[in-house]
């Protein structure tokens, strides 16, 4: 089973990436971005992309640029996630092979990225659109579109976003902090999943 949840390692460094990725792989978590803000974020998706890539998902996040884009490719990555909806980031993404999915809040950001080639829409700040107002505007959203909630989505209210239509998550601190072990990953991981497959 593949579950629709990012694992977001913000802060993560090179040296201790794969025993948390294993962590979070071990759970039943297949999606795995480490924003470039972190240090040295492209080594840790090389390395993510070495160990993992052929069976998990492995990107970036908090990519701004196409040149950032093109570097995530360069070092194995498949995924390029956004804060926001930067057409030209999106469709170096696309024409570079990998799966967009860019940060958006409203119903024209939503559209402007689907135009373009989204896989999928990063609804962020989750908190300030909400369950009920990811509803509305799937309404007017194409049908099966993929839908994540980063940023006041986690296993306390997964149950709301769920009955509000949404796909998956990005999860970030409910997962994964500087300083937490691959042991703590593990546990944060498995109430995670329980919380996801309760639905």
């Amino acid at each position: 089973m593949s579950r629709e949840i990012i694992a977001i390692l913000r802060g993560v460094t090179p040296d201790e990436v794969l025993p948390i990725a294993d962590a979070i792989r071990a759970a039943g978590i297949d999606k795995i971005e480490v924003p470039l803000n972190s240090l040295n974020a492209f080594d840790s998706i090389e390395k993510l992309a070495v160990a993992h890539g052929s069976e998990a998902l492995v990107g970036a996040g908090t990519v701004l640029t196409v040149e950032d884009a093109q570097r995530v490719q360069n070092v194995g990555g498949a995924m390029v996630v956004s804060p926001d909806c930067n057409v030209d980031v999106i469709a170096k993404t696309k024409a570079l092979g990998m799966q967009s999915y860019p940060g958006v809040l409203t119903p024209t950001e939503a559209f402007t990225a689907l135009r373009t080639g989204a896989d999928g829409l990063k609804f962020f700040p989750a908190s300030l659109v909400g369950p009920s107002g990811l509803k509305a505007m799937l309404a007017v959203l194409p049908v099966g579109c993929k839908t994540y909630a980063v940023g006041g989505a986690g296993p306390d209210n997964f149950a709301d976003w769920f009955a509000a239509g949404i796909t998956g998550f990005g999860i970030g601190t409910a997962i994964y902090k500087p300083g937490d072990g691959a042991d703590m990953v593990a546990k944060k991981a498995a109430a995670i999943v329980v919380a996801y497959d309760a639905g």
